[in-house]
């Protein structure tokens, strides 16, 4: 943390192998609407002390799309963000990866992306923009929610959920030593 308060987002991985390994640390032990609430007051408090810039934070379940958890980190936010939500959203739900490891794979080359999966038309249905994370949970198949975070740089939106998400497991494990 610097000294007028605000902390820093440290930058994600760019290497495939790097950002699976991400992926693979941040699997929970369980999910429910009160993981989900502690983690998106967790981003909230973290984008807030991290940049002036307001953001959106969405967290689903991936079955149903229930919503659990949606704030707005300040004033300023725009329609436009829970469109981005959404698009990452859509990404992560049919591809199973981050966004960012979407980005990443393709380039952030949206051409080659709509052209490899001949998405035509509905190509503006996904966005490969980091802020998309999957949750998984231990020993259960495929992903469970999708948490976004929609407002920062993508490479923020993403890390910053990485390390909340990284925070919040540790605290789980100090809490059962």
């Amino acid at each position: 943390m610097s000294q007028d308060g605000t902390v820093q987002i440290r930058s994600p991985p760019k290497d495939l192998d790097a950002i699976t390994a991400e992926e693979d640390r941040c699997i929970f032990p369980h999910f429910t609407a009160d993981t989900a609430w502690e983690l998106g007051t967790r981003l909230r408090d973290r984008l807030r002390r991290a940049s002036s810039k307001p953001a959106v934070v969405n967290i689903t379940l991936a079955n149903s799309a229930q919503l659990l958890f949606h704030c707005a980190t300040g004033r300023g936010t725009q329609a436009d963000n829970d469109t981005w939500v959404a698009r990452k959203r859509a990404a992560v739900l049919r591809w199973g990866k981050s966004t960012w490891f979407l980005h990443n794979k393709y380039g952030g080359n949206e051409d080659a992306f709509r052209a490899k999966f001949m998405l035509g038309d509905r190509a503006g249905e996904y966005a490969i923009h980091g802020g998309g994370f999957p949750v998984r949970v231990k020993d259960v198949e495929g992903i469970v929610g999708v948490i976004v975070v929609s407002g920062l740089t993508m490479q923020e939106d993403h890390e910053v959920i990485v390390e909340v998400i990284e925070e919040y497991l540790e605290s789980l494990k100090n809490t059962k030593a």
